[in-house]
């Protein structure tokens, strides 16, 4: 029988599994069950039951900037496609791993219509999630945003090769300048301590070819502050020869890669979105893979991760 007071297939009442699932953004599913007097089967279906309740409950709402990332599942080569709405920042699909065919299931679950209201996506520079956009969104090369932290996080790498390197170098020599720098040399130099500072402008003003590497890294960055695409294109030319011509192996890789990947790097002064909001939902995820202490189970990753960022979860009338 179908009461008013319990969801079909439950054998808890409405107002108990509301209490389990309050509880689950707060704690770990062993935790609640242990808590609530429940096994951990228990709590996992109020949990499976929220998941499908929520995603029933979305509309087919305008999706207008939406963001495509990675996330690990343990460490090494498991991982997930994770699709953000940036402007409600929320998980709209969660995939396994991280082919082509992971992200093209994402667009089976959108209308013709919010398709074609997608304005911008902003993601990393993988070419399977680059293809599957191209293949279903109109337009698409107008609309990719290759994120602007991931190119941060190629020119920082950059610098890095060529610190890790000259720092060998100088060491045999007896040269410890570098050593214990990595950090200094990714970081922003207004967020150090004053003492911290000083000595790390000693560095970056020195003949040091990390040096050179830092200066074609914030140089290359620069780019983001621009307003006009034409003179951004300009500053990119000028940057991209001297970086060609800096005999840094590391820094003449990366630019080539920039100038290969630059139309969709660009995007980002029409658009002006990074990943970056999707922060906060990302940091929600580790902490569900951190309550958890790991999954065993990929899908009960997948069902944690929509109960704790995924819209309404709640039981009752939809």
């Amino acid at each position: 029988m179908k009461m008013p007071w319990a969801e079909p297939s439950s054998r808890f009442t409405a107002l108990f599994e509301a209490l389990a699932i309050e509880w689950l953004k707060a704690a770990s599913q062993k935790a609640v069950a242990e808590m609530l007097g429940l096994s951990w089967d228990e709590i996992h279906g109020i949990m499976e039951r929220a998941v499908k309740r929520g995603l029933e409950r979305r509309k087919a709402e305008p999706v207008s900037e939406m963001g495509v990332d990675e996330k690990a599942f343990r460490k090494g080569q498991s991982y997930f496609t994770l699709v953000n709405d940036l402007m409600r920042r929320r998980v709209l699909y969660v995939a396994e791993d991280r082919k082509q065919s992971s992200l093209d299931g994402f667009w089976e679950t959108l209308t013709p219509e919010q398709i074609s209201s997608i304005e911008a996506v902003a993601m990393d520079m993988w070419d399977p999630y680059v293809a599957s956009v191209r293949e279903h969104v109109p337009e698409a090369d107008g609309k990719i945003v290759f994120d602007k932290f991931h190119v941060a996080q190629h020119l920082g790498d950059a610098v890095d090769k060529v610190r890790r390197k000259e720092n060998k170098t100088l060491k045999a020599a007896g040269d410890d300048r570098l050593a214990g720098t990595r950090y200094d040399w990714l970081r922003n130099p207004t967020s150090m301590e004053p003492k911290d500072r000083k000595e790390f402008a000693e560095l970056r003003t020195s003949e040091l070819k990390t040096a050179r590497a830092w200066a074609l890294k914030e140089t290359a960055m620069a780019l983001y502050s621009y307003v006009y695409e034409r003179p951004a294109r300009k500053h990119f030319r000028w940057w991209h020869n001297w970086a060609v011509r800096s005999r840094l192996q590391p820094m003449i890789e990366v630019a080539r890669m920039l100038q290969r990947r630059f139309e969709n790097i660009i995007t980002y002064l029409r658009h002006r979105i990074t990943n970056a909001g999707s922060e906060s939902i990302n940091a929600k995820i580790q902490w569900v893979k951190y309550t958890a202490r790991g999954f065993r189970n990929k899908q009960n990753f997948v069902h944690a991760i929509y109960s704790t960022v995924a819209a309404s979860t709640w039981p009752g009338s939809h």
